[in-house]
This record gives structure tokens, C-alpha cells and sequence, in this order.
């Protein structure tokens, strides 16, 4: 049963530094200040990823420069088992992981099946340590060629070779499912650009029909910057409860704005973003208190960085009277942003996780990139870590 007794809610404050730096040390916190610093300068972040690009391009070294830096802020190591200590130090603050192949770019199919056996060794690992790692997760667009899944998501006619390419990718997936639901770790696929999504909703959609049945095994995600997304939950739960299986999401608000919009206006077609933030942040809250009202029916992974819909999402499971431990109810942050909330939320015995990028300095440039762009642009991220960062130094002294 799902609903559970009454129990305390305590208050939450995400301005409580002690307990969100609590894992670093002060010269951890000194590293993570001038690193946040640099991030502010958008000028500093574009030099950064011209001579990252610069270098990778012309095979120069540059590991030893990012590795003890950028790389160390954002991901838990090059392999599965470098990041051991990183997984043993969160759950030391009652913080789970999940362990994400951050490999991308690929297009060959030597590369794809390879991907997909990183991956199910993910599912492995964390079901030989479900305690500390919940999750497992992985991008359609490691398996297979993006302009592939575009003429998919398109419903164009594909070639005899395309569609056997298709198939393939498809029994990618569904190898990893299997391997979740033989070993009971849910895993979570990823949403990518607007022109690619359609297929990889209706892969998700298939694999939660086979495999969602008992239990919440795969879930989808929704990017909720997308002004039609609260509409398919609905359809997705609705369609759900007919065929009889748990629908499972992650809700994020997006990744991929400033992309989509520009593409939207070169084509000529409505833009699917939002028009601003706070019809974002309404459809996001919605989209929540939609999944609490059906918490049944609907297992829900929060992955925001928003201090206001994650107290929102407290305050939802108080009012249903919803166990902070119900395995239907997961909060999520990316490692090396928004600690304040990740481990304030876990001292006061929420679910949480964070995501643990991992995979070799080189291959993983591109994700540390966006990490670096997203703090930049995002209207008071590395401000708001940046002010924490030094009201915890200030205590410190």
C-alpha cells in the first residue's frame, strides 16, 4: 500500500550552508568558489569551450587540467569504479546515486552496442549496492543515430537498412530494460530534442507496457519547459490506468531552449518552448501536484534544482499525508549543483539522489561544457551557489 500513517514533516530551510557543505572540506569549498566564480563570467565560459575544442581537435593534453577541476566538481570518475568513493560519500549524508554513462556524440553501431553493455553494467553495480545507487539511466541517442530517431519521431517511411538499424537501437533498449527489471533497478530514459522525442516516447511508453506492470521499472522524462507536456502526462497516465501498468516519470523543466527556439524560428514552426519561465514553473508545480493526486498510479522522480517546487513538493506530500520514504516520490539534483537543497532535503528523510556523471575526461567534455553554459546562463544559478559558497566560508571563519 502506498499511503502511509501520519508522520513529522520537518521545516526545511535550503539557507542552512552547514548542513548543504557539510561533505567538503574548506579547501573543497575554496576550490568550488573560484570555480563558480569563472563560471559567471560567460566570456571566460565561451574561451573555455573554444580551446577545450581547440585542444581535443589538435589531440593536445588537457586531462591534467580539467580533471582536478571542472571534471571533479560534476562527475564521480572515468569508470564505474572510480566512482566508488563519490557514491560511499553521498550516501554518508543519506543521499542515493545513480550512476550516468556520460559518453555522447557516437554514431557508429560498434559504439552503440558497447554503450548499451556500459549501461547494463550500470544496472549491475547498483543492484549489487541498492542501498547507496537507485537508479540507473541512459540517453536513446547513445544507442542509436539522432537523424534516425528524427525520421522515426517524423513517421517518414525508413529504408529496409534504416529500419533494421531502428530495430537494433530498439533491442538496445529493451536489453537494458530487461536487465532492470530482472535485477529490479528502475532506470530512467532521458528526453532529448523536440524532433527526436516522439520515438523515444513511444520506446519508453513500449518498455513501461512490458516491464511497469508490478512496479515502476522505467521511466520516462518530461521536459516541462515544453508547453504540451502537462496535456501527454495526463494522456500518459490516462492511457496507463486502461493497460493496467504504473506510469513512472521524471519531470525536468528542459535542457535544450535556446536550440529549440532557434530551430523552431529557421523552420518556421511554433515554437514548443514555454514563453517564459513562470508558465515553466506553473506547468512544472502542476505536473507535480497532477502526480501526488495519483501517487497510486504514478510513481514521480522531481529532478529540479528549483528551491520553490521542491518545497512545493514537501508541502504536496504533507497535505496527502504521503510518507517522505514512499518509493513512488524521489527528489533529484545533478552532483556539484545545489547541494542546499540535496542535502537538506536528505537530513530531513526525503528520498534523494543525485546524478553521477561519469566516463573518460575527453568523452564527457561535451557535458561538462553544458554544466558550465547552463550555470552561466541560468538567471541566478552561479550567483545563488556562489552567495551560499561564501555565506558557508564566512560561518566557517
Amino acid at each position: 500500500m502506498i499511503l502511509e500513517a501520519i508522520e513529522t514533516y520537518p521545516e526545511i530551510s535550503f539557507e542552512n550552508t552547514e548542513i548543504a557543505f557539510s561533505a567538503k572540506s574548506n579547501n573543497d569549498l575554496e576550490k568550488a568558489y573560484w570555480l563558480f566564480k569563472m563560471m559567471a563570467s560567460p566570456s571566460l565560459v565561451k574561451f573555455g569551450k573554444f580551446s577545450t575544442g581547440l585542444a581535443s581537435t589538435f589531440h593536445f593534453p588537457i586531462s591534467w587540467m580539467i580533471k582536478p577541476t571542472i571534471y571533479k566538481q560534476f562527475c564521480g570518475g572515468e569508470s564505474l569504479s572510480e566512482c566508488d568513493h563519490t557514491v560511499k560519500m553521498l550516501d554518508k549524508y543519506g543521499i542515493k546515486s545513480i550512476l550516468d554513462y556520460s559518453v555522447e556524440g557516437k554514431e557508429s553501431e560498434f559504439v552503440f552496442d558497447a554503450t548499451a553493455k556500459e549501461i547494463i553494467a550500470t544496472i549491475f553495480k547498483a543492484s549489487q549496492n541498492k542501498t547507496t545507487i537507485s537508479f540507473a539511466v541512459f540517453k536513446v541517442t547513445g544507442l542509436a543515430r539522432f537523424d534516425l530517431l528524427k525520421k522515426a519521431s517524423a513517421k517518414s517511411s525508413l529504408t529496409e537498412i534504416e529500419q533494421q538499424e531502428f530495430n537494433k537501437a530498439k533491442t538496445r533498449v529493451k536489453s537494458i530494460c530487461q536487465a532492470a527489471f530482472d535485477t529490479k533497478v528502475p532506470v530512467m530514459i532521458d528526453a532529448e530534442e523536440t524532433w527526436i522525442q516522439d520515438a523515444i516516447d513511444d520506446m519508453a511508453t513500449e518498455m513501461m507496457q512490458l516491464y511497469n506492470k508490478q512496479w515502476p521499472c522505467v521511466y520516462n522524462t518530461l521536459q516541462m519547459y515544453r508547453w504540451d507536456r502537462l496535456a501527454f502526462l495526463k494522456q500518459a497516465h490516462s492511457k496507463a490506468e486502461k493497460e493496467g501498468y504504473i506510469l513512472a516519470l521524471k519531470l525536468v523543466r528542459g535542457a535544450y531552449m535556446e536550440k529549440e527556439r532557434l530551430r523552431a524560428k529557421q523552420k518556421g514552426y511554433q515554437s514548443p518552448i514555454q514563453e517564459n519561465k513562470t508558465a515553466t514553473d506553473k506547468d512544472f508545480d502542476l505536473a507535480l501536484k497532477y502526480c501526488v493526486e495519483n501517487i497510486n498510479k504514478i510513481a514521480l522522480f522531481a529532478g529540479t534544482h528549483n528551491e520553490r517546487s521542491s518545497l512545493y513538493l514537501t508541502e504536496l506530500l504533507k497535505l496527502h499525508q504521503i510518507s517522505k520514504t514512499n518509493p513512488h516520490v524521489w527528489f533529484s539534483q545533478l552532483y556539484g549543483m545545489s547541494d542546499h537543497i540535496s542535502y537538506n532535503l536528505a537530513k530531513a528523510g526525503y528520498n534523494v539522489v543525485k546524478y553521477v556523471p561519469y566516463g573518460p575526461v575527453k568523452e564527457v567534455l561535451p557535458y561538462l561544457i553544458r554544466r558550465a553554459e547552463e550555470n552561466t546562463s541560468i538567471a541566478g544559478q552561479t550567483g545563488r551557489e556562489l552567495n551560499l559558497i561564501i555565506k558557508e566560508k564566512k560561518r566557517r571563519a
